[in-house]
């Protein structure tokens, strides 16, 4: 890589090559100091970091015109012998400089004349050379003190827009800017958006060389000013006191999501333009936040006190980036939006600003949130509009405000396409990434990936629905009520979309595979025991969960499968590893349908009204969009 900047000095290097030269144990003392530099067991590692450090001491050495210390920095003291030179008894000095006739007294004096440093040699008489210091401690002693002296001259504190190959081991520094992590600064933001295992994106770090880098980040946070690493970045989610995530970005008044956005007083609808009057409003609201908290509690009322639904989370995202803009870009309360606002923000979902762009699905705690990736596609513009046309609608049947400034509005066109068209895996697609999931079945995780990709699949269940999924929604029914004989005799009793129910054919495969691994877990065997009920479909088993386990949470899946598809892809062609990596959990569900109606392998197509009845969907003519071209 090219135009990076030279590694700095810092007091650890110092502080190492003091121990060094005081001969301390060096693998201690390169785990106290340098342990970042890599490990102290790799002695190539150890070897070439001294040598960078000690010609680093003398370059600098020799630009303030001391060559003497520069030569001296790059002497090993170990090559010196700790023992003194010896020195002639005081018999034998006073013999050979002609001063037997002389007092002791004079002798010692003429002694110490000629042996300067000699000490109480003579008052001790004969000792030889008990106060002369060895050739090596005198070394030392001279390393030290250049040691001192450049400390104070060239030693550096780290910065956070210095860039990282100024500071960490060239190695590690540049596998961090192929990453995008050129700077301490970049370093510190992804590790507090990410949390413990942010390594897990870069590729090169794993959690041993993350643990050095976050020592080090730690051990310097009074130099770096504000740049810390937050706590929640130092443990596994998992250990998280409950808060301890949600504290990471406080509420503001920016680009922060919808629960921690704070409107404006003079901004909070209020004093909107467009409010109705308040006798006619039937809505309990007084600011248009809590208007748009009306709405969406309207879209599912029965969830009341619970988390958001999916079509929830849907609606909010939309009301978040309104209320988001209104204060924000145009400056105007949400109920204050005229015409020429909703063509205003038209324009804006087809090209906002960078600043509100971020990479897909972060979570809502981390700081790298954004309320977009980038410009909706014309059929993302139009949904979008529609369902803000809709909450407009709302407003004004509650007579919250007067009018919709959104109700003329031209929709964009987005082309009919089959339903899933181009989100749905071919049958090669699926044979590799089912044979590469096999692959990886001995271990508990790979176990649990597999089999959560193939209940999406062979089911046609949404995320949701399979991560609320447990062993007591399962029924065993007779062959002639199972509808697909080829299924099995077992159902899934599923709550899905507008709390409609439905009964879900489920393989037995997939049934037979969760019993084992109950057993495995040490659990009833038996999928309908009883202890068994609160056990999730997907549970994440683990000896630290006693009773019934958590079950893989509907991010954390999305995640895992992402990451699966991704690294599956590479063993593709280009053309086919680009269509796999976009794969997600829903892309499953679309290819359940597409398959399904298609015929599988080995099996016939099953007829529309089956396949709309398993998945859910509320027509047969929303079924049927996915067979056309």
């Amino acid at each position: 890589m090219t135009n990076r900047p030279p590694r700095k000095l810092h007091r650890g290097h110092f502080a190492f090559m003091r121990a060094l030269a005081q001969g301390l144990d060096e693998r201690a003392s390169w785990d106290r100091y340098l342990r970042l530099e890599g490990e102290h067991a790799d002695l190539r590692t150890v070897r070439r970091t001294i040598a960078w450090i000690r010609d680093a001491f003398a370059a600098a050495a020799r630009r303030e015109q001391k060559p003497g210390t520069a030569r001296l920095i790059l002497l090993d003291p170990s090559g010196y012998s700790d023992q003194a030179p010896a020195l002639p008894s005081l018999e034998e000095f006073a013999q050979a400089q002609g001063l037997e006739d002389f007092s002791e007294a004079e002798q010692i004096e003429a002694y110490e004349a000629a042996h300067a440093g000699a000490g109480g040699q003579g008052q001790g008489g004969r000792s030889g050379n008990g106060g002369q210091s060895s050739r090596r401690a005198r070394v030392i002693e001279r390393q030290l003190e250049a040691l001192r002296w450049l400390e104070g001259l060239v030693a550096q504190d780290p910065r956070p827009l210095d860039g990282v190959s100024a500071w960490l081991n060239p190695a590690v520094a540049v596998r961090l800017e192929r990453a995008g992590l050129g700077t301490l600064f970049t370093l510190v933001e992804r590790i507090n958006g990410v949390g413990a295992r942010w390594w897990a994106q870069v590729p090169g770090i794993g959690e041993r060389k993350a643990a050095r880098i976050l020592d080090w980040l730690q051990a310097n946070e009074e130099v770096l000013g504000g740049l810390r690493v937050g706590r929640h970045a130092a443990q596994p989610r998992a250990q998280l006191a409950p808060g301890v995530l949600t504290s990471v970005v406080p509420p503001a008044t920016s680009l922060v999501p919808y629960e921690k956005f704070m409107v404006p007083r003079e901004l909070d609808g209020r004093d909107g333009h467009g409010r109705a009057p308040l006798e006619a409003c039937r809505l309990a609201a007084v600011t248009d936040r809590e208007a748009l908290d009306a709405w969406l509690f309207a879209k599912e009322p029965d969830r009341a006190g619970r988390a958001l639904s999916p079509t929830q989370r849907s609606y909010r995202k939309e009301a978040e980036r309104l209320l988001l803009w209104a204060i924000l870009e145009r400056g105007k309360a949400v109920s204050s939006l005229s015409v020429e606002d909703a063509r205003a923000y038209t324009d804006f979902l087809a090209d906002p600003p960078p600043s509100w762009c971020g990479p897909r699905h972060q979570q809502r705690w981390s700081p790298r949130w954004r309320p977009m990736e980038g410009a909706l596609s014309p059929s993302a513009r139009k949904q979008a509009l529609t369902i803000v046309k809709g909450l407009f609608a709302f407003l004004c049947s509650a007579h919250y405000v007067r009018g919709n400034p959104f109700a003329e509005l031209e929709l964009p066109s987005g082309g009919r396409k089959a339903l899933g068209a181009g989100r749905t895996l071919s049958a090669g697609q699926w044979a590799h990434l089912d044979a590469w999931l096999a692959r990886r079945r001995e271990a508990d995780v790979g176990r649990r990936l597999d089999r959560a990709v193939r209940w999406l699949y062979e089911t046609g269940l949404r995320l949701d629905e399979v991560t609320r999924a447990t062993c007591g929604d399962l029924l065993q029914v007779a062959p002639s009520e199972a509808g697909m004989a080829s299924v099995g005799v077992w159902q899934l009793n599923v709550v899905g979309r507008g709390g409609r129910c439905r009964a879900v054919p489920v393989p037995s495969a997939l049934v037979e595979e969760l019993e084992d691994e109950l057993a495995r877990q040490g659990h009833d065997r038996s999928v309908d025991a009883p202890a068994n009920r609160r056990i999730p479909l997907l549970a994440r088993f683990g000896p630290q969960h006693r009773g019934a386990p958590p079950p893989w949470s509907a991010s954390g899946l999305y995640q895992a499968i992402k990451a699966a598809v991704d690294h599956a892809a590479r063993e593709l062609d280009d053309a086919a590893a680009r269509q796999l990596r976009e794969a997600s959990t829903h892309w499953l569900r679309h290819s359940h349908v597409v398959h399904s109606l298609q015929g599988r392998a080995g099996q016939p197509p099953l007829p529309i009204e089956v396949v709309q009845k398993n998945v859910g969907h509320a027509s047969v003519a929303t079924t049927a969009m996915y067979l056309r071209s």
